[in-house]
């Protein structure tokens, strides 16, 4: 008889809530949740996450907490290009953050570093592609002689995915999945995960949308579908270690937090396929 596999981890990303670094583990234990991913920080991102002392002291509190460092996100670069043409400064920049990201994961004990490709970093065609590709084959080199996973999150379509991942040709890369992003850019989450599972990085990114006045809907109160990418993560048998809670709750309200991470709690523990009973929390889910 084959092994049930484990439900999946629920964990919080640090740059989506009112606080960050070793007051988001605080926030984190106070509402039970075991896993935490963290952004490096920089301009307009907060403050760097590897100052003097800060990497030592953010691992003991983590591990004195119970609540496991699960990756590390590099958000900076959507401010810097990731896509910035050999020799220029802000291609300098780049390989500076990712040495950084490398080094502050590998202290943290974080298994996952990941690169998004949003903004200025964006992949808007061939060329981006490729420079984007070149970019995160020298890290994932860099990656898997340290042992860690380097993951890219955008919004390709699938056959662009794949060629990503051909181009970067590294046993150390992996796709980053967000239920909401890849429909935020008129694409179907579910054809991500049937054409690219075996490539698929196991935390992945739980939120719901379209934003309104600066706030992501509870989970079940837009229009994600999110029970349906995660039932499409199971049909593929795609490991999944953490679901991370990627709606913003930077307006710090406990509530709506402690809503969110009980419908994300409702979702990993449904028969696959059954719509989730919401009673209790607030809004409901769409029928």
């Amino acid at each position: 008889m084959s092994a049930v596999p484990e439900a999946p981890r629920i964990a919080l990303a640090d740059w989506r809530l009112p606080v960050r670094g070793e007051a988001a583990v605080d926030l984190a234990f106070r509402h039970r949740v075991p896993g935490l991913q963290f952004d490096l920080g920089g301009p307009r991102r907060g403050p760097w996450l590897d100052g003097p002392g800060q990497l030592t002291r953010l691992a003991r509190t983590a591990r004195c907490a119970g609540v496991a460092p699960l990756g590390l996100a590099g958000n900076v670069l959507n401010d810097i290009g990731l896509t910035a043409a050999e020799g220029t400064l802000d291609a300098g920049r780049v390989r500076a953050v990712l040495d950084r990201l490398l080094d502050a994961a590998g202290e943290l004990g974080a298994p996952l570093v990941f690169v998004p490709s949003f903004r200025r970093s964006a992949i808007d065609g061939d060329r981006a592609l490729l420079r984007t590709a070149e970019v995160l084959h020298a890290a994932a080199r860099q990656a898997q002689a340290r042992g860690l996973l380097l993951a890219s999150e955008n919004t390709l379509a699938p056959g662009a995915a794949l060629r990503l991942a051909e181009q970067v040709a590294s046993p150390a890369f992996r796709l980053l999945l967000d239920t909401y992003n890849p429909r935020a850019a008129g694409l179907d989450p579910r054809a991500l995960v049937a054409a690219a599972g075996a490539l698929l990085a196991d935390q992945v990114h739980v939120k719901d949308g379209p934003d309104g006045d600066g706030c992501t809907p509870l989970l079940g109160d837009g229009d994600g579908d999110i029970a349906a990418t995660l039932d499409a993560l199971a049909e593929q048998a795609v490991p999944v270690r953490a679901l991370v809670l990627e709606n913003d709750h930077r307006g710090g309200d406990p509530d709506r937090l402690a809503a969110d991470l009980e419908r994300l709690r409702a979702l990993t523990e449904r028969p696959r396929g059954r719509r989730t009973d919401y009673a209790g929390t607030a809004g409901t889910w769409p029928s």
